[in-house]
């Protein structure tokens, strides 16, 4: 959201005041002419994407714009469904490339797609706005239409990331430790392996083992590890089908591996069948994936806020500026601090991600959503949390009758100092994302 400061101004007559501009055809041919100019600039842009390659990268980046205006869209209804005045609903910063006007509203595209903006009139008591227009600010509206406006915008990427949850569930599953897979069938440098003998495949899903039902690796390594040469009943999952079949262990220190010995000298008797086992993945119903999203999406969160707030502890500053005195040479190996991605690190997240898969694709766009949905209600100005802090003080200082109104300016020096620290956090990210780039978080 942003403030409007521009608003025409009444003359002691009762007439408003403008300054002369273009005519309404010239306004008309100029928009036109910078229509056509952007859509010659997205040609362009699409084809050098087909040319190089890269068309799925730029259709995740535009994904993520679309998320963001997704963002104001929440910021720009609700302010609209509540009464108040909303003078622009613009993509990017800067120089204007191209607008239209709908009525009071102005819409447009802008020359720094790095986010966007919806301009309320009246964000604070500083804003000057025409005395017509007061009882239309964001200031004057009731508590719970101003905290409406506020959380929309987070509320919009957690509906986003619901959403994109429940197709990733739908579609994919989830990774579940609980259900034991297949994950390798390997052969013996010296002998047929058992599993091989069995006819067991990767992708299976071992139910039972010894009439046991098989809840993790580990009870299988311990039913097959002391089952040496006894037959052990195995039923297995192969999609829709329940098979069963017999293995017959045979002790690991006899057992070689590419030459070596699978098991070192002196270890005890342990029944190996020649398997690697891998989490399987759980797929839900309708209801299900409904169920699982929602606890997911609360354990994501509560990790994302654990994260932010180790971020920015002293430890987390310390290591943060350890990373940039001293980067690693592979931020996303075992160990090191995560860190904020700038415009050129999320251009190779998405590029990643699509050579990744869909999935990773989904993934990415959800955990984008989750992370600028909380960090967007950090109680401070210029952020959107700063805003819903402020409307509860507010709201908390009235009295029937008589509304409070904070005076901003007392705030200013904070909201400049977060405004530095989000500064120099962009800065720092760009430049550790060109010159240490983070590993690819999506190969398992």
């Amino acid at each position: 959201m942003n403030q409007d400061l521009s608003e025409p101004t009444e003359s002691p007559q009762g007439q408003v005041e403008t300054s002369e501009g273009p005519s309404l055809s010239e306004a008309r041919n100029l928009g036109g002419r910078r229509l056509v100019e952007l859509l010659i600039a997205l040609s362009v842009v699409i084809y050098l994407g087909f040319e190089t390659h890269s068309l799925a990268t730029l259709g995740v980046v535009a994904a993520i714009v679309v998320m963001i205006m997704i963002h104001e869209l929440g910021h720009f209804v609700t302010a609209k469904l509540s009464g108040m005045k909303v003078t622009e609903y613009f993509l990017g910063f800067g120089p204007k490339i191209w607008s239209f006007r709908r009525g009071e509203t102005e819409y447009g595209v802008k020359i720094l797609p790095l986010g966007g903006y919806v301009k309320v009139i009246g964000m604070s008591s500083a804003d000057e706005v025409p005395v017509q227009d007061e009882p239309r600010t964001y200031r004057q509206a009731s508590f719970p239409r101003r905290l409406a406006v506020a959380v929309a915008g987070s509320f919009m990427h957690f509906v986003m990331a619901f959403a994109l949850l429940l197709t990733i569930l739908s579609m994919y599953g989830i990774s579940n430790p609980k259900v034991v897979e297949i994950g390798a069938v390997a052969n013996f440098s010296n002998r047929t392996s058992p599993a091989i003998l069995a006819h067991l495949k990767v992708g299976e899903v071992v139910i039972s083992a010894g009439g046991k039902r098989i809840t993790s690796s580990n009870e299988l390594a311990a039913i097959l590890g002391s089952s040496v040469n006894k037959p052990v009943k195995l039923v297995v999952q192969d999609g829709s089908r329940l098979l069963t079949t017999t293995v017959t262990p045979v002790d690991g220190r006899t057992v070689k591996v590419d030459g070596k010995s699978y098991l070192p000298k002196g270890s005890k008797a342990r029944g190996v069948i020649g398997i690697g086992i891998v989490p399987g993945v759980s797929h839900y119903g309708v209801l299900g994936s409904i169920a699982a999203a929602g606890s997911d999406m609360w354990s994501f969160s509560a990790q994302t806020v654990g994260s932010l707030i180790a971020h920015f502890s002293p430890h987390g500053i310390s290591q943060y500026f350890g990373q940039l005195v001293h980067p690693s040479t592979n931020p996303a190996s075992k160990g090191a601090q995560a860190r904020f991605a700038s415009p050129v690190g999320i251009v190779r997240l998405a590029s990643q991600a699509v050579q990744s898969g869909f999935q990773a694709v989904l993934a990415l766009l959800f955990s984008i959503n989750i992370f600028v949905g909380i960090f967007n209600m950090i109680p401070l100005l210029p952020l959107d949390g700063g805003h819903v802090v402020i409307a509860v003080y507010e709201r908390l200082r009235s009295k029937k009758g008589r509304p409070y109104h904070a005076d901003i300016l007392k705030l200013m020096p904070v909201t400049y100092a977060v405004i530095f620290v989000l500064i120099l956090v962009s800065v720092t990210a760009l430049y550790l994302d060109i010159t240490h780039p983070v590993g690819n978080p999506f190969i398992r």
